[in-house]
């Protein structure tokens, strides 16, 4: 699985300290939420030539470790 930290930041200054992509204020949920609705990554990376096919991954990398990490009560 690729390194999330290495292309996802929180910083409480940059979109009320949502995770974003570095060097963006594109957050994690923003390329989850388009991929939920049916884009693909190459549509992505077409109306977002900022991102990267790796930024896409460790945003899907970065929700898996948070669905990892979820406690069951």
């Amino acid at each position: 699985m690729i390194d999330y930290a290495n292309y996802i930041s929180i910083d409480p200054n940059i979109r009320f300290g949502k995770p974003v992509i570095n060097g963006t204020r594109i957050t994690v949920f923003d390329v989850l939420s388009w991929m939920a609705n049916g884009m693909t990554p190459p549509q992505i990376l077409e109306d977002f030539p900022e991102l990267s096919m790796d930024s896409i991954q460790a945003c899907l990398a970065y929700a898996a470790d948070r669905e990892h990490k979820l406690r069951v009560a």
